[in-house]
């Protein structure tokens, strides 16, 4: 069996810097969402530099069946995942009682349910290849979210999980590691209705970046990387140090300017 590393939201962003970040590094790259396109382009382009051209599946992963079809299309080629990257996901802006409340559900399926399909339906393949899993969330997840409660709700999950599957696999050798980023300029944005082109400078750090350091963190087994100074602070210090009601305030403020 072939160990490869599967990358999901791998069209665009975080999540294509990281296909072409690990394709670099000479990992089999199977790579999934839903623009199929998109995707092969990106294998394409990573086969044209010289490395393998990696396996393109096109799907929705918010279906509840997600981790089984793609167990299935990896075990039909005699694929096994060594690496996992769960960059898959998207945010909503907005008040969570105004915003559709099926677009929001289906926030939660593919944020939180499917990571955590993918994240532990593969661990005795994951022990073998002594590999890991890299949860991608957010600097939302320290904070509360109004003006989009649902996405930082969702990414709160997805640190808390990830932070806690980090010791747990570790006596298995399975690293473990959770990529909290700032605002990256992305297709995010245009995807949860956010009017700002640019996110502010200093929290602002380009997807490359974040994805050298995201695959630095997993390959060192770091639990948790927060790529940029600026985002440092304000995940270190911004829950801690600012009052309650001044930070919601503050963050509803803010979430309320961005509304496209």
């Amino acid at each position: 069996m072939t160990p490869v590393t599967l990358i999901t939201g791998a069209s665009a962003g975080i999540g294509a810097e990281l296909a072409r970040l690990f394709g670099n590094r000479g990992h089999a790259l199977v790579l999934v969402a839903r623009r199929e396109q998109r995707l092969n382009e990106l294998a394409g382009e990573i086969a044209a530099a010289g490395h393998a051209k990696p396996l393109v599946l096109a799907m929705d992963l918010a279906d509840p069946d997600a981790a089984v079809r793609i167990g299935a299309a990896l075990s039909a080629r005699e694929f096994e995942p060594q690496y996992i990257v769960n960059n898959a996901g998207f945010g909503l802006v907005g008040r969570a009682a105004d915003l559709d409340r099926d677009e929001q559900l289906g926030m939660i399926d593919l944020n939180m349910r499917t990571l955590t399909d993918l994240s532990l339906s593969f661990v005795d393949i994951l022990a073998r290849h002594r590999g890991g899993i890299l949860n991608v969330a957010s600097i939302a997840a320290v904070m509360p979210g109004p003006g989009s409660a649902v996405y930082y709700a969702s990414k709160a999950f997805v640190l808390s999980f990830t932070e806690a599957l980090h010791d747990e696999l570790a006596p298995r050798g399975i690293r473990v590691s959770c990529l909290c980023p700032g605002p990256v300029a992305s297709e995010f944005q245009a995807r949860a209705r956010i009017a700002e082109a640019e996110p502010p400078w200093p929290i602002a750090v380009p997807a490359a970046r974040v994805a050298a350091e995201g695959y630095r963190g997993l390959m060192r087994g770091r639990r948790v990387v927060v790529p940029g100074w600026g985002p440092k602070l304000l995940f270190a210090l911004m829950p801690r140090v600012v009052p309650r009601p001044l930070l919601l305030a503050r963050l509803e403020g803010r979430q309320a300017g961005r509304k496209g």
